[in-house]
């Protein structure tokens, strides 16, 4: 009995390594094909961030 555990945790060990490689490997294919698009989408949201600060500037924010 204690045999069979033995070889049931080596092969727990074996299938959490090829797991984890998959998250991995799925986690770089994202980031690389990401790469091209996050800086025009960082610029995009700074724009916005900025048109918006800038229509408050010009109208003076809450007025009570």
């Amino acid at each position: 009995m204690n045999r069979l555990f033995k070889i049931r945790k080596g092969q727990n060990t074996v299938e959490y390594l090829l797991m984890l490689a998959v998250v991995v490997g799925v986690v770089l294919i994202a980031g690389m094909a990401l790469k091209n698009y996050m800086p025009g989408l960082f610029a995009k949201i700074q724009g916005m961030i900025n048109g918006a600060a800038d229509s408050l500037g010009s109208s003076g924010g809450n007025s009570y």
